[in-house]
């Protein structure tokens, strides 16, 4: 069959009409406006094939109720998910944008649109634009909070953390020993009259506090809360649900949580210690009683002394039992850094119930642990999940948390989460021996995903024309073979 003409824009004497440019030597620059269909997100087609491979768009569409007529429908709420999530990764985070992505024919093919060209669509107005515009999008995320004839689509909060936890423990190895878990809170600056706006000192704004977690770059959870309560608030409970679906992913791992002085309380400390190869490794905020400690008293002693003969930075680490006068239950193991940068003290404690001689039965390093070890290489480790979580909120717009209503703000936060598990999986799965092997989601977008294509639409194929001069031609055709071979149900 003959491949489909270019449709022309909406002016045609414009398309018809030359541009002219300054001369480069004797040849003439001309532009015009007849190039047909073309994108510069030819990338796409890989998240496409990731999507379609691990089922993520379909599996959060059915968190959704939809209400609809489905005679009447156009777009499934499938569709609208995926594009939502595909414009996230591609650097569309405004429903705006939408309004000008329907058209492009490349994004409706990663869509899943079985017509890209939207030119069978029954309403003329919307003939050419495949996908939908931002008031469908709009009426998809508010869904929970207007109760009219035209917010039909409801979506299941539990469900959605369910299976976002579900899909983010799939890509932990069956056979796990350990699963590390981080913990935190961060600021979502909140710039209007939001549900749930609230003052919070330490950061000076208005602003919600998310609680995020991941294992290792992997998001497991993603629950936006209100700022009027402190970094541990609600925990415990989603510590709860973690630890249930990684035992049933990695029946014999242990699980070790890590996390920052906020999360530092009784209520955290005494759920771990009560659940089985359970093991907690938190920051403790300094007081006058753990500095009047005789081992830190006598750590910051030497420390002071050497940095006097030598100059410059000096650390020393010690460890020894501790309890609170009233708010713990127990005395636990805490471990102290004492250190002076030149002229100013530098003092931090960790909380922890890891064994100081390490798990020797299965033949690790017996001072994995001690208290060195403990605090460097593993409780500074935690500071890759602070670059996942930048890498959310600068790269994949995690922060347009700007509707009225705190529910659909949270769905907001999902769809970015979803948007970067979508990224993160592409990068291990995909991209391993490259140049991006270990590249950030915008980097990924910058350098992979924004390609410049030509597409052509027929009866019997989608045919894309990448760009000739695209300098990552290997590195995309890696990705796409190794996505190609993946056992799925695994990845």
């Amino acid at each position: 069959m003959p491949e489909s003409t270019p449709s022309l824009p909406s002016d045609p004497e414009l398309a018809l009409s030359p541009l002219l440019f300054q001369d480069l030597g004797p040849r003439k620059v001309v532009a015009d406006f007849s190039g047909g269909h073309l994108s510069s997100d030819g990338g796409l087609l890989l998240l496409r094939q990731l999507d379609e491979g691990l089922g993520l768009s379909r599996a959060l569409a059915a968190c959704f109720c939809d209400h609809r007529s489905q005679r009447w429908v156009e777009h499934s709420v499938r569709e609208l998910i995926a594009q939502r999530v595909l414009g996230l990764a591609a650097g569309y985070a405004d429903l705006n944008d939408h309004n000008l992505l329907r058209l492009d024919p490349l994004f409706a093919t990663a869509v899943g649109k079985s017509d890209p060209l939207g030119l069978d669509r029954p309403a003329e107005r919307d003939r050419g634009k495949a996908l939908a515009g931002a008031s469908t999008l709009n009426r998809l995320e508010l869904g929970n909070n207007r109760e009219t004839g035209y917010h039909k689509v409801q979506a299941d909060h539990a469900q959605i953390e369910a299976t976002l936890l579900r899909m983010g423990v799939r890509c932990l190895p069956k056979h796990s020993k350990e699963v590390v878990i981080d913990l935190d809170a961060t600021d979502d600056s909140l710039h209007g009259q939001q549900e749930g706006r609230f003052f919070h000192g330490f950061y000076g704004s208005y602003c919600y506090l998310p609680l995020l977690a991941f294992a290792g770059s992997i998001p497991l959870l993603a629950q936006l809360r209100t700022s009027d309560g402190g970094a541990a608030r609600g925990a415990v409970e989603a510590m709860a649900k973690i630890v249930a679906a990684v035992r049933r992913r990695c029946p014999n791992a242990r699980i070790i949580f890590r996390a920052d002085s906020g999360f530092c309380n009784e209520e955290v400390m005494s759920w771990c210690e009560s659940q089985p190869r359970v093991y907690y490794c938190l920051g403790l905020a300094r007081n006058d009683r753990l500095l009047r400690q005789e081992k830190v008293e006598a750590a910051f002693a030497r420390v002071r002394q050497r940095v006097i003969f030598t100059g410059g930075v000096s650390r020393e680490f010690a460890e020894f039992t501790y309890q609170t006068l009233s708010s713990w239950s127990v005395a636990r193991r805490v471990i102290a850094k004492a250190e002076v940068l030149h002229d100013k003290e530098n003092p931090r404690f960790l909380a922890t119930n890891l064994p100081a001689e390490g798990f020797a039965e299965e033949g690790e390093a017996s001072d994995r642990f001690g208290a060195q070890k403990c605090y460097e290489d593993f409780y500074c480790a935690r500071g890759e999940m602070e670059n996942q979580i930048k890498q959310q909120y600068l790269d994949l717009e995690a922060d347009r948390t700007s509707t009225h209503w705190m529910a659909s703000n949270q769905l907001r936060l999902w769809l970015s989460t979803f948007a970067l598990l979508l990224m993160e999986r592409l990068r291990s799965l995909a991209l391993g021996g490259t140049v991006l092997a270990r590249a950030t989601a915008g980097t990924i977008r910058l350098r992979l995903l924004k390609i410049a294509a030509q597409v052509t639409v027929s009866t019997r194929r989608v045919y894309v024309r990448l760009a000739s001069a695209f300098p990552l031609q290997a590195v995309f055709a890696q990705a796409q073979r190794e996505l190609s071979k993946l056992p799925w149900e695994d990845a």
